[in-house]
């Protein structure tokens, strides 16, 4: 996968924009910023959006090609992230680190994806928060982005699995337009999902 996305992000163009997930974007106002953990951050446009909007920001992801483009973003931003060059599987980080951790677009295979979702719960602060975006198995009759494997998309069930233990803010799957560069441009069967450690 590591390859599939150095050479996704290797152009100049930032293929699913600048501009932050409008979900994330929309949360991000409701909290007091604090510090904030990007999985699989890609290019950088909600790590430097929350950096802007006064969040301390750690992020990661395996592509380096994705990591240039999101420390130039910082910089034409004049903002700092913290991003590192690692493996949602193989990333550590302190218990309790965090105030915030947001998935956007992170699809794991079903092999790992409740292994990275628990771990995530370690590293999250009491009363931090859990944002989610994702695509649902409809997704599969679109063109507007998204793993093709029925397998590597969500349901509301394995959301509650994965992270069982936080109460659910939020937990409601819609059909939206997405405008995000252009792999993820038209209408999309997503899921959108809050939790709260207790």
């Amino acid at each position: 996968m590591k390859n599939f996305w150095d050479e996704r992000y290797c152009n100049q163009e930032y293929i699913y924009g600048k501009t932050p997930n409008i979900f994330f974007a929309e949360q991000l106002k409701t909290l007091i910023p604090g510090e904030i953990l990007l999985p699989c951050e890609g290019e950088g446009r909600n790590a430097v959006f929350a950096a802007i909007k006064g969040w301390k920001v750690r992020a990661f992801d395996t592509s380096e090609a994705g990591k240039i483009k999101a420390d130039k973003l910082a910089l034409e931003n004049n903002v700092n992230i913290d991003y590192l060059i690692d493996d949602a599987v193989t990333v550590q980080y302190p218990p309790n680190s965090f105030n915030t951790i947001a998935f956007i677009y992170t699809h794991f295979a079903p092999a790992i994806r409740k292994k990275i979702h628990q771990k995530a719960i370690t590293w999250l602060k009491p009363g931090g928060k859990i944002l989610l975006e994702v695509f649902n198995p409809k997704q599969l009759q679109n063109n507007s982005g998204g793993p093709k494997d029925i397998a590597m998309l969500y349901t509301e069930e394995m959301l509650r699995d994965d992270f069982e233990g936080l109460t659910i803010d939020l937990l409601e799957p819609s059909t939206i337009e997405l405008n995000e560069g252009k792999h993820h441009t038209g209408k999309a069967d997503i899921i959108q999902f809050v939790a709260t450690k207790n």
